[in-house]
C-alpha cells in the first residue's frame, strides 16, 4: 500500500518546479497552483499582477518510502535560487517568493535544518531567505498550467529557464529520476 504525504513548494514560475518534480521517483502528482494569500478565487492574471499575497507553487503528493522530504528539500533547493527574495532570474514579485508550506511538523523540522545546515556550511555566501509557512489553503490554477513544459518544451521560455534546470537536476539527482 502507498503511503502519501504532501508538500507545497514555491520557487519561482511553477511551471519551472512542476517540471522539475515530475522526474522524481516516488513522487505520486504535481499541481501547480497558488497559496499565502488572501484572494479566495486567485487567478493567473490576478497573482501575475502582485497585490495578492499569493505565490506560485506546487503541490507535490509523494510517497516517503520511495523518495524522503530531506531528498525532495535537496531537489527543491537545487532547482532555484533560496537566497533570491521575490525573485527568481527574470521573474520579480512576491508571488516567485521561495516558500515551503508545509503539512506535518516533521516537515517543519526537517525544513528549518537543513535551511540551518545550507546557511553554516557557506557562512560568507548569501543565507536562504526560503519562507517556512504552514499550508493553509491550496488553490488549484488554471488547468492550462497543468504539464505545462510537456505540452510547450519547445517554447523559448522552456528553452532557455526551464531546460536548464532540467538538466541540472538530471545530473545532480539521476538516483532518484525515474527510470
Amino acid at each position: 500500500m502507498e503511503k502519501k504525504e504532501v508538500v507545497v513548494f514555491g520557487g519561482g514560475c511553477f511551471w519551472c518546479i512542476e517540471a522539475v518534480f515530475k522526474m522524481i521517483n516516488g513522487v505520486v502528482s504535481v499541481r501547480s497552483g497558488y497559496a499565502g494569500g488572501t484572494d479566495d478565487l486567485p487567478t493567473y492574471e490576478k497573482v501575475s499582477a502582485g497585490g495578492t499575497g499569493h505565490i506560485e507553487v506546487v503541490r507535490v503528493e509523494f510517497d516517503p518510502e520511495k523518495v524522503s522530504f530531506r531528498e525532495l528539500l535537496s531537489v527543491f533547493f537545487a532547482s532555484h535560487d533560496p537566497t533570491s527574495i521575490d525573485r527568481q532570474g527574470e521573474d520579480i514579485g512576491e508571488q516567485y517568493r521561495s516558500t515551503i508550506f508545509y503539512t506535518t511538523p516533521e516537515q517543519k523540522k526537517t525544513a528549518e535544518t537543513t535551511i540551518g545546515e545550507i546557511n553554516s556550511s557557506s557562512p560568507e555566501g548569501k543565507p536562504v531567505v526560503t519562507e517556512i509557512r504552514p499550508l493553509e489553503k491550496f488553490h488549484e490554477a488554471e488547468e492550462y498550467h497543468d504539464d505545462y513544459y510537456e505540452k510547450h518544451s519547445e517554447a523559448p521560455y522552456c528553452r532557455l529557464v526551464i531546460d536548464p534546470k532540467l538538466k541540472k537536476i538530471k545530473e545532480e539527482f539521476r538516483d532518484i529520476l525515474n527510470k
